[in-house]
């Protein structure tokens, strides 16, 4: 019994070892990739296709909305075959880019003042996006902290 326990925990630090490991062979192969992209470009399309019966300014931000999802739904299927912080980086950035631009399209459906004012603030929230998607550069110490 002892004997079993002790391979027991052996193997299972073994797998935690090998974990990272092993994950990095599991990468996802180029077929699944092609598979999910596909799927990613068909539901773009079903979405885009749902645009059609809008009128005006409805079916500009419908169809904004169906290419930020899939601006999106690709910057994540990168990141899962190539994790890493510059993949996440990279999906941050599509989505706050895709946020911002449904929001100046909506703005669209404003007048003048209101539509001005409308598309600063999404810019605003944009830049702001973008910031915080940026990781630190390398020896930069953050705002507000002296670099030692």
């Amino acid at each position: 019994m002892k004997k079993q326990l002790t391979t027991i925990a052996l193997a299972l630090s073994l797998g935690v070892a090998l974990a990272p490991a092993l994950a990095a062979d599991a990468a996802m192969s180029k077929e699944a990739y092609k598979a999910e992209k596909d799927k990613i470009e068909a539901q773009y399309k079903a979405d885009k296709k749902a645009c059609d019966g809008m009128k005006a300014n409805a079916k500009d931000v419908c169809g904004a909305e169906a290419k930020a999802k899939e601006k999106v739904a690709k910057a994540e299927l990168d990141a899962k075959r190539t994790p890493g912080a510059k993949a996440d980086e990279k999906v941050s950035m599509a989505k706050a880019d895709a946020e911002y631009d449904v929001a100046k399209e909506k703005c669209d459906d404003q007048a003048a003042a209101a539509k001005a004012t409308c598309k600063k603030e999404a810019k605003t929230a944009h830049d702001a996006a973008r910031k915080a998607a940026k990781p630190a550069a390398a020896g930069k110490a953050p705002e507000g902290e002296k670099k030692s």
